[in-house]
């Protein structure tokens, strides 16, 4: 009975020096994005990506979707064909997690992390933002976020740029979809005030 106790106080002991830190602490958050990496699932470390990466994600889903769905209802072919195919997977992807899954697949996100990952050697923290360095001598910027959680900031820029531009093509879109529906009310066709690229 005492020898199962204390094998018992030994696995509890290991267990907790097994676990990550918390994720309120960049190493946590670091860790919990290279666990996600090595299972191949961006999506899993969507919640240790800095908040307006976050958000970034969310509006590209929003955009392309509203877009995709005037581009359907009225613009004629082949532009419908064209503009709804570039646009389905992220119209369809689903909000947050696996847009950002589609994102760093189709940019080569996960491989490039997979590249550099490796372990912790240093952080420094300096207030809201903190460092990762590594031992392949890589550093990963992290900010804190509101909840406390650090966040991965290494894909804020390209994320708020595809949600910027997902913006600007949805009004673009709006706009020639409004001059096709006035020329098919009219019986003539139209040539659209403005097309994305």
């Amino acid at each position: 009975m005492a020898g199962l106790l204390a094998l018992g106080a030994l696995l509890g002991w290991l267990g907790l020096r097994l676990r990550f830190p918390p994720d309120t602490t960049p190493e946590g958050a670091y860790l919990r994005v290279v666990k996600a990496v090595n299972l191949g699932r961006a999506e899993d470390f969507f919640a240790y990506l800095e908040t307006p990466a976050q958000h970034a994600c969310y509006s590209i889903v929003r955009y392309r979707r509203e877009a995709r769905e005037r581009v359907l209802g009225s613009y004629p072919e082949p532009e419908r064909s064209q503009l709804a195919g570039a646009w389905e997977a992220a119209a369809l992807a689903g909000d947050g997690p696996p847009l950002f899954a589609l994102e760093a697949e189709r940019r080569g996100w996960l491989a490039r992390l997979r590249r550099d990952l490796s372990g912790i050697v240093e952080v420094e923290v300096e207030g809201e933002r903190a460092t990762v360095v590594t031992a392949r001598g890589t550093r990963y910027p992290f900010r804190r976020r509101d909840n406390g959680i650090w966040g991965l900031t290494l894909f804020t820029a390209a994320l708020v740029a595809e949600a910027e531009k997902a913006a600007r093509d949805a009004e673009m879109v709006d706009k020639a979809a409004a001059d096709y529906d006035r020329a098919r009310r009219q019986g003539a066709p139209a040539a659209p005030s403005a097309a994305p690229p």
